[in-house]
Protein backbone atom coordinates (compact mmCIF):
# COMPACT_ATOMS: atom_id res chain seq x y z
CA UNK A 1 0.00 0.00 0.00
CA UNK A 2 0.94 3.35 -0.74
CA UNK A 3 2.43 4.92 2.58
CA UNK A 4 1.47 8.48 1.70
CA UNK A 5 -2.10 7.43 1.11
CA UNK A 6 -2.51 5.95 4.55
CA UNK A 7 -0.90 8.30 5.71
CA UNK A 8 -3.09 11.04 4.64
CA UNK A 9 -6.80 11.84 5.86
CA UNK A 10 -8.68 9.00 7.83
CA UNK A 11 -5.86 6.34 9.04
CA UNK A 12 -8.43 4.80 10.84
CA UNK A 13 -10.80 3.76 8.28
CA UNK A 14 -8.06 2.88 5.55
CA UNK A 15 -6.61 0.47 8.02
CA UNK A 16 -9.97 -0.48 8.50
CA UNK A 17 -10.26 -1.34 4.64
CA UNK A 18 -7.02 -2.65 4.63
CA UNK A 19 -7.82 -5.46 7.36
CA UNK A 20 -11.39 -5.77 5.20
CA UNK A 21 -9.52 -6.78 2.16
CA UNK A 22 -7.28 -8.86 4.07
CA UNK A 23 -10.09 -10.85 5.49
CA UNK A 24 -11.95 -11.32 2.59
CA UNK A 25 -8.39 -12.78 0.51
CA UNK A 26 -8.17 -15.20 3.83
CA UNK A 27 -12.22 -16.57 2.82
CA UNK A 28 -10.74 -17.56 -0.18
CA UNK A 29 -7.38 -19.05 0.80
CA UNK A 30 -8.97 -20.92 3.66
CA UNK A 31 -11.67 -22.68 0.81
CA UNK A 32 -8.72 -23.20 -1.28
CA UNK A 33 -10.57 -21.09 -4.02
CA UNK A 34 -8.43 -19.15 -6.43
CA UNK A 35 -9.31 -15.27 -6.65
CA UNK A 36 -7.62 -12.33 -8.20
CA UNK A 37 -8.47 -8.58 -7.36
CA UNK A 38 -11.98 -8.48 -8.86
CA UNK A 39 -13.18 -10.76 -7.01
CA UNK A 40 -12.10 -9.09 -3.34
CA UNK A 41 -13.57 -6.02 -4.57
CA UNK A 42 -17.07 -7.94 -5.34
CA UNK A 43 -17.00 -9.98 -1.93
CA UNK A 44 -15.72 -7.23 0.07
CA UNK A 45 -18.72 -4.83 -1.46
CA UNK A 46 -15.60 -2.37 -2.14
CA UNK A 47 -14.19 -1.19 -5.61
CA UNK A 48 -11.57 -2.50 -8.15
CA UNK A 49 -9.64 0.68 -7.52
CA UNK A 50 -9.89 0.55 -3.86
CA UNK A 51 -8.76 -2.82 -3.78
CA UNK A 52 -5.61 -1.92 -5.86
CA UNK A 53 -4.70 1.47 -3.41
CA UNK A 54 -4.11 -1.37 -0.95
CA UNK A 55 -2.49 -3.69 -3.11
CA UNK A 56 -1.08 -2.93 -6.15
CA UNK A 57 -1.09 -6.87 -7.81
CA UNK A 58 -2.82 -10.23 -6.17
CA UNK A 59 0.81 -12.00 -5.38
CA UNK A 60 1.17 -9.30 -2.75
CA UNK A 61 -2.15 -9.65 -1.03
CA UNK A 62 -1.98 -13.39 -1.33
CA UNK A 63 1.33 -13.59 0.59
CA UNK A 64 0.42 -11.24 2.99
CA UNK A 65 -2.85 -12.42 3.65
CA UNK A 66 -1.34 -15.89 4.65
CA UNK A 67 1.17 -14.07 7.09
CA UNK A 68 -1.71 -12.51 8.19
CA UNK A 69 -3.71 -15.15 9.26
CA UNK A 70 -0.86 -16.66 11.67
CA UNK A 71 -0.06 -13.48 13.41
CA UNK A 72 -2.15 -12.05 16.46
CA UNK A 73 -3.73 -8.59 16.64
CA UNK A 74 -1.37 -6.08 18.62
CA UNK A 75 -4.06 -5.67 21.32
CA UNK A 76 -4.14 -9.38 21.65
CA UNK A 77 -0.64 -9.55 22.25
CA UNK A 78 -0.29 -6.51 24.90
CA UNK A 79 -3.61 -8.03 26.48
CA UNK A 80 -1.82 -11.07 27.23
CA UNK A 81 1.78 -10.00 28.55
CA UNK A 82 3.05 -11.31 31.62
CA UNK A 83 6.26 -9.29 32.29
CA UNK A 84 5.68 -6.94 35.04
CA UNK A 85 7.81 -4.31 33.63
CA UNK A 86 8.98 -2.65 30.69
CA UNK A 87 11.40 -4.83 29.63
CA UNK A 88 10.10 -8.11 30.40
CA UNK A 89 6.99 -7.10 28.39
CA UNK A 90 9.21 -5.91 25.26
CA UNK A 91 11.05 -9.12 25.93
CA UNK A 92 8.04 -10.99 25.68
CA UNK A 93 7.01 -9.36 22.43
CA UNK A 94 10.35 -9.67 20.58
CA UNK A 95 10.42 -13.82 21.36
CA UNK A 96 6.91 -13.92 20.19
CA UNK A 97 7.67 -11.99 16.91
CA UNK A 98 10.75 -13.71 16.41
CA UNK A 99 9.52 -17.04 16.79
CA UNK A 100 6.33 -16.08 14.38
CA UNK A 101 9.23 -15.34 11.53
CA UNK A 102 11.41 -18.97 12.79
CA UNK A 103 8.02 -20.72 12.37
CA UNK A 104 6.64 -19.31 9.06
CA UNK A 105 10.04 -17.95 7.78
CA UNK A 106 9.36 -19.08 4.09
CA UNK A 107 6.17 -17.64 3.84
CA UNK A 108 8.08 -14.06 5.24
CA UNK A 109 10.58 -14.34 2.76
CA UNK A 110 8.18 -15.28 -0.25
CA UNK A 111 6.51 -12.28 1.20
CA UNK A 112 9.59 -10.11 1.18
CA UNK A 113 10.76 -11.42 -2.47
CA UNK A 114 7.23 -10.45 -3.66
CA UNK A 115 6.99 -6.69 -2.37
CA UNK A 116 10.91 -6.02 -3.36
CA UNK A 117 9.85 -7.21 -7.04
CA UNK A 118 6.84 -5.32 -7.61
CA UNK A 119 6.44 -2.01 -8.94
CA UNK A 120 4.97 -0.48 -5.76
CA UNK A 121 6.49 2.59 -4.94
CA UNK A 122 6.59 2.49 -1.22
CA UNK A 123 4.92 -0.75 0.05
CA UNK A 124 3.50 -0.21 3.82
CA UNK A 125 3.44 -3.57 5.72
CA UNK A 126 0.59 -4.08 8.67
CA UNK A 127 3.11 -3.04 11.37
CA UNK A 128 2.28 -5.00 13.88
CA UNK A 129 5.33 -4.81 15.81
CA UNK A 130 5.58 -1.38 16.19
CA UNK A 131 1.71 -1.08 17.11
CA UNK A 132 2.57 -3.42 19.84
CA UNK A 133 5.31 -1.48 21.17
CA UNK A 134 3.57 1.45 21.05
CA UNK A 135 0.79 -0.43 23.21
CA UNK A 136 3.21 -1.18 26.10
CA UNK A 137 5.31 2.14 26.01
CA UNK A 138 1.59 3.99 26.40
CA UNK A 139 2.07 3.60 30.50
CA UNK A 140 5.96 4.53 30.70
CA UNK A 141 7.21 7.30 31.55
CA UNK A 142 9.08 8.69 28.18
CA UNK A 143 8.20 11.60 26.24
CA UNK A 144 6.21 11.42 23.00
CA UNK A 145 9.42 12.03 21.30
CA UNK A 146 11.27 8.97 23.36
CA UNK A 147 8.27 6.82 23.08
CA UNK A 148 8.41 7.27 19.05
CA UNK A 149 12.42 6.30 19.15
CA UNK A 150 12.08 3.79 21.27
CA UNK A 151 9.26 1.82 18.87
CA UNK A 152 11.23 2.19 15.90
CA UNK A 153 13.97 1.12 17.83
CA UNK A 154 12.88 -1.81 19.21
CA UNK A 155 11.13 -3.11 16.04
CA UNK A 156 14.33 -3.27 14.63
CA UNK A 157 15.65 -6.45 16.73
CA UNK A 158 12.71 -8.85 15.59
CA UNK A 159 10.78 -10.15 12.86
CA UNK A 160 11.63 -11.76 9.50
CA UNK A 161 14.68 -8.77 8.98
CA UNK A 162 17.15 -9.40 11.62
CA UNK A 163 16.60 -13.41 11.16
CA UNK A 164 17.77 -12.64 7.19
CA UNK A 165 20.61 -11.10 8.52
CA UNK A 166 21.36 -13.53 11.35
CA UNK A 167 20.84 -16.45 8.96
CA UNK A 168 22.30 -15.33 5.87
CA UNK A 169 24.73 -12.76 7.05
CA UNK A 170 26.25 -13.87 9.66
CA UNK A 171 25.50 -17.81 9.31
CA UNK A 172 23.77 -18.13 12.78
CA UNK A 173 20.96 -20.78 13.86
CA UNK A 174 17.96 -20.09 14.87
CA UNK A 175 18.61 -20.94 18.62
CA UNK A 176 21.51 -18.41 17.86
CA UNK A 177 19.21 -15.78 16.59
CA UNK A 178 16.98 -16.21 19.75
CA UNK A 179 19.33 -15.72 21.97
CA UNK A 180 21.75 -13.03 19.90
CA UNK A 181 18.42 -10.70 19.65
CA UNK A 182 17.30 -11.08 23.09
CA UNK A 183 20.95 -10.28 24.23
CA UNK A 184 20.89 -7.59 21.90
CA UNK A 185 17.74 -6.10 23.75
CA UNK A 186 18.40 -6.66 26.96
CA UNK A 187 21.56 -4.51 26.32
CA UNK A 188 19.82 -1.99 24.73
CA UNK A 189 17.92 -1.71 27.77
CA UNK A 190 20.90 -1.74 30.27
CA UNK A 191 22.08 1.43 28.06
CA UNK A 192 18.37 3.19 28.17
CA UNK A 193 18.42 2.59 32.33
CA UNK A 194 21.97 3.62 32.50
CA UNK A 195 21.38 6.83 30.25
CA UNK A 196 18.36 7.94 32.57
CA UNK A 197 20.25 7.76 36.32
Amino acid sequence: MNKKYIDTGRTNQKLETRKIILKTAQTFLNKGLDFNLEDIAKEAGISRATVYRYFSNIDILTAEAGLDISTKEPNNIYENLQGDDLEKKVLEIQYYYNRLALDHEQLFRKYISTVLDSNTSTPKRGARRKKTLELVLEDSNFSKEEKQKLSNLLTILMGIEPLIIAKDVCGLNNNEFIDIMEWGMKLLFKGLYNSTD
